[in-house]
């Protein structure tokens, strides 16, 4: 069954297997969201008097059976059915005979595509961010916890200053706060609502658009709907983005793990059932979890390029090219999800070294605050530098391990519960109870 199809049209078996591709395998992660999309249409359609009360009544109470069935796992859009929008249509037709074709009215596929992606990418949106929530709360966590352990500080590789496994995982957990202002933008286009726009030209039916738009938890509409097409590609660039932002924090974070479960540099350790061993060499516990990480985050950086690069040049209007998209975005969901359930398993049982400071090849690290005592004691600052300098090329520098950093986000004022304000903050401005909401109106 095509939406499209006339008596006397057909296309090639080969045409139609490449131009579906794999669409209707990411189809089944829309059904849902183009059975709601469908009961708020119908809704609509009733007010404007394109249906009766009797007819709606019908239709909804089926969608809404359709939507369970759609939910259930191992649901598949059957062989002969072009994608998911023709398969409901189907579903209502079969079991309300003409009135199932009613629904089509004043809306195409083009709209109805854009609209159940923004509802997926909604809700995905929202998984994403409470589960980097979660991370956030656990680096919070671990930050507290080893705020008065040493860790050496690099710059260029090489030993620096004296750094803290407070300062450590603070510093992640501020990113992911950055990070989640960027989803919290993605999340404020991905909520407007683009049903009504048609096939990109709008409709000559007296449509409410603004009714779809509070009945589906909209913040508000695509108002221009050749914009409403338009917006599709750069949503999803946008989208890909906010995520790429997440995953490389994720990827650096996994980078350092790396380094610091190194038995040369030996600062962390796991439970070896958390590492995996070598086929030869019996001493291994290599970190695979973290480069696995690294790479997949790596793989999420790329998306807004490749994004950016199958949108290039298009022109205003729907275009067949968008359709690859949810090939490429829809998978980065899960595997940055997996990624962060990863670290949170991860870090959940990570072993901090204590006496990083007591080895003497870490000395180095505290030549700084040697000549931030001097400069206290009223030498100037490069006179100190120099002095500090001569004794460590003599051989004869000395040094305390005894630190005193008392500004904002230094180790000794970490400015956490700061930071978990931000937190606080981003997250209340995405207001997923709205939507919640409205799906549960539109299902009862």
């Amino acid at each position: 069954m095509k939406l499209w199809s006339k008596s006397n049209t057909n296309t090639t078996q080969a045409v139609e297997k490449f131009t579906v591709g794999k669409d209707k395998d990411f189809d089944t992660l829309l059904a849902p969201y183009d059975v709601l999309g469908s009961i708020a249409h119908v809704k609509m359609l009733t007010s404007i008097g394109l249906l009766t009360q009797t007819d709606s009544i019908a239709l909804v109470k089926e969608l809404q059976l359709i939507y369970q069935l759609v939910n259930q796992p191992g649901f598949v859009i059957p062989e002969g059915v072009e994608d998911i929008h023709s398969y409901v249509e189907l579903m209502l037709t079969q079991k309300l005979g003409d009135m199932g074709k009613k629904i089509h009215s004043a809306r195409s596929r083009n709209d109805q595509v854009l609209v159940d992606i923004k509802l997926y990418l909604r809700a995905e949106i929202k998984t994403i961010a409470e589960s980097t929530h979660h991370l956030f709360q656990l680096l919070q966590q671990k930050s507290e916890e080893y705020k008065d352990c040493i860790l050496p500080g690099y710059t260029h590789l090489q030993l620096a200053m004296p750094s803290s496994f407070g300062l450590w995982f603070g510093a992640y957990a501020e990113s992911l706060v950055d990070d989640l202002i960027m989803l919290e933008s993605a999340y404020s286009i991905v909520n407007k609502n683009p049903l009504g726009s048609a096939a990109g030209y709008g409709s000559s039916f007296p449509i409410n658009r603004k009714m779809t738009t509070e009945l589906l938890g909209f913040d508000q509409l695509n108002y221009n709907v050749v914009y409403a097409q338009m917006g599709r590609g750069k949503t999803e660039r946008i989208v890909a983005t906010a995520l790429a932002n997440i995953a490389d924090t994720l990827a650096r974070m996994s980078m350092d793990a790396c380094l610091y479960l190194n038995q040369n540099f030996a600062f962390i350790g796991f439970p070896p059932e958390l590492t995996t061993g070598s086929s030869i060499m019996p001493h291994k516990k290599n970190p695979d979890v973290f480069e696995l990480t690294r790479s997949y985050c790596n793989r999420i950086k790329a998306l807004p390029n490749e994004i950016s690069l199958m949108t290039a040049n298009l022109p205003s209007g729907y275009q067949r090219d968008l359709q690859l998209l949810k090939e490429h975005l829809f998978p980065a969901f899960t595997e940055l999800n997996n990624c962060i359930e990863m670290m949170l398993l991860m870090f959940s049982h990570i072993q901090v070294n204590p006496s990083i400071a007591d080895d003497p090849k870490f000395q180095y690290m505290f030549s700084v605050e040697e000549v931030n005592k001097l400069v206290l004691q009223g030498v100037p600052f490069r006179d100190a530098y120099q002095q500090v300098g001569n004794a460590i090329e003599k051989g004869e520098f000395a040094y305390s391990t005894s630190l005193n950093h008392t500004h904002e986000g230094s180790m000794g004022n970490l400015c956490n519960e700061e930071i978990n304000a931000m937190m606080n903050q981003v997250l209340t401005r995405f207001q997923f109870s709205k939507a919640t909401t409205a799906f549960q109106l539109l299902l009862t």
